[in-house]
């Protein structure tokens, strides 16, 4: 058997498409389709706002303190966390504690 008479076919080079025009393809199918934008609107940074709060606390309660904390809570209109704050703010008072000692002012 001859190894001349297997010829290896010349390959042609293609280009490849650049990513810009795919890119602009695929913009323009979404469009013609009424899809939309998910990027930030003006900037904005996508998801929630950032919190001051950053504590976790995880506190077990006597039977019926949790269902008076989160009716309190939607009452008022605020989370759970500000009607805890609240109450230790109130109890800070009568027992004549100073909060500052906690909080750091950085």
């Amino acid at each position: 058997m001859s190894d001349s008479s297997f010829k290896i076919p010349v390959l042609k080079k293609r280009a490849k498409p650049s990513e810009q025009k795919v890119s602009e393809s695929v913009d323009q199918v979404a469009e013609e389709r009424g899809f939309v934008t998910r990027e930030p609107v003006g900037g904005r940074r996508a998801g929630r706002p950032k919190s001051p709060r950053t504590e976790q606390i995880h506190a077990r309660v006597l039977p019926g303190y949790g269902i008076y904390l989160a009716d309190c809570a939607a009452r008022q209109g605020v989370t759970q966390g500000h009607i805890l704050e609240a109450a230790l703010k109130l109890y800070a008072e009568a027992n004549a504690d100073d909060l500052d000692l906690y909080f750091s002012t950085t």
